[in-house]
């Protein structure tokens, strides 16, 4: 399939440019569950109210400035790669590829664990049939973004809407039904202080991580300069509401917070609103890992696309579609990577994930405070607000976030997630960048 001018992309407008956004970044309130086992309810609630503001909304501000200066497909890595050079920009990108690794296959796994779950109630299971139903996922949402971004918008605004009818019902029916104080205990009793403060606040950070991903696709989105603020504008005060409003209402009403694991709010639901809605929950649990996968896919492919335009990796991985000027090749690989690794589960991996997610994310703020000085004639219709006090709070909020998170972590995550970076300069050494490579960042 030759290489095809971006003309003959078909571009999300707005709309599905928020829907997208929202099923990356969000999806629904499934998978925060072992926060309140983990750190306690007051805690958790505490967190979902308080994480956005050192965490996803300064980097939706960074993002939506550096959007307007620099609309390009790769976004963040290429704001990277012009702030501070060919090593820090290809770790940027290294680091964000290698985490997509994991969540690409996790997401088919959560998919395939709560349908064998549902169907286990007629007929066993088998691994292998776990792993079918997994790859089979990925096949089919492969298939749905080598079509383009707005297929992907169009079957995400599908999900999310299905998500959103059981959630909101049962949020509904348990505020009027409200039992108990969602906010006690605090803390978990007797829990180590790594646990609380280290692996709940890496929860937290995973869920509202993710809000610069959506910059690697600026060149299949209409008039990004636009679009790219309002819908950050959208989609971060809705992510807050989509895990704080559900969390809250069903620990004041189904309560027991001792067995609130990974997938306990298809259970909540059972138990707030009866049967029928537990099924609907459940149902609306695998389809938000569904939107997930479907999103990662779009969001994470464009890296290696743009590393190997700038001759980073190999360059048939720049091939576009034919059709629908996707970059397919790069899009087949990671799901490839993605299908390999779809025999495991989250678990502590999520720990390691922060690492890698947040060296990306502080490489991207300190990116905005770089060009601010070194390409102030930069024309950036949008603007971090409140001059460099503003500057200081989008830069400093997330480092001092990723600093605490780190250091609160196990020695699992300590070794792993030091190796995971570790990786990259020496990938870096092994793939020095070819002579026949672009010049730089336009």
């Amino acid at each position: 399939m030759a290489t095809q001018k971006s003309s003959t992309l078909r571009k999300a407008g707005l709309f599905y440019l928020v829907f997208v956004m929202f099923s990356y970044t969000t999806g629904g309130p499934f998978g925060l569950e072992d926060m309140v086992t983990t750190s306690g309810p007051g805690i958790t609630l505490l967190y979902l109210l308080i994480l956005p503001f050192f965490w996803c909304i300064p980097v939706s501000l960074v993002s939506a400035e550096l959007t307007t200066a620099m609309p390009v497909e790769g976004g963040f890595y290429r704001w990277s790669r012009a702030a501070f050079g060919d090593f820090w920009g290809f770790l940027a990108g290294w680091w964000n590829w290698s985490a997509s690794f994991l969540l690409g296959g996790a997401y088919a796994v959560l998919f395939a664990d709560y349908l064998t779950h549902y169907l286990a109630h007629y007929f066993p299971q088998t691994w292998w049939q776990h792993y079918l139903i997994s790859v089979t996922l990925i096949a089919l949402l492969t298939w749905v973004n080598i079509r383009g971004i707005q297929m992907v918008g169009q079957v995400a605004t599908a999900l999310e809407i299905f998500i959103f009818v059981p959630v909101m019902i049962m949020i509904v029916i348990a505020l009027r039904h409200w039992h108990q104080n969602p906010f006690h205990p605090w803390v978990v009793p007797h829990q180590a202080t790594f646990k609380v403060f280290g692996v709940g606040l890496a929860l937290g950070l995973w869920l509202y991580s993710g809000y610069e991903q959506l910059s690697t696709v600026a060149e299949e989105v209409e008039n990004p300069q636009k679009a790219y603020p309002r819908a950050l504008a959208v989609v971060v005060p809705l992510s807050i509401a989509a895990y704080f409003l559900p969390t809250l209402a069903g620990l004041a009403s189904a309560g027991s917070w001792e067995q609130w694991h990974t997938g306990f709010f298809p259970d909540a639901a059972r138990m707030i609103g009866g049967p029928w809605l537990g099924t609907w929950m459940t149902l609306a649990a695998m389809i938000g890992n569904v939107a997930l996968l479907n999103s990662t896919i779009l969001t994470t492919t464009r890296m290696p696309f743009a590393m190997a335009e700038d001759g980073y990796l190999p360059d048939a991985l720049t091939r576009k579609h034919a059709r629908y000027g996707t970059p397919w090749l790069a899009i087949i690989v990671s799901a490839l990577i993605y299908a390999l690794l779809a025999w495991q589960s989250l678990g502590q991996l999520i720990s390691v994930y922060i690492w890698l997610r947040s060296a990306t994310t502080v490489l991207t703020v300190l990116s905005a405070w770089k060009l601010r000085r070194t390409q102030p004639e930069l024309k950036r219709s949008f603007t971090i607000p409140g001059g460099r006090a503003g500057l200081f709070y989008v830069v400093g909020a997330p480092v001092l976030m990723a600093i605490v998170a780190l250091l609160g972590g196990d020695r699992f995550a300590t070794i792993g997630g030091a190796i995971a970076m570790l990786i990259g300069p020496i990938v870096y050494v092994l793939l020095r960048r070819r002579p026949s490579a672009s010049a730089g960042v336009g």
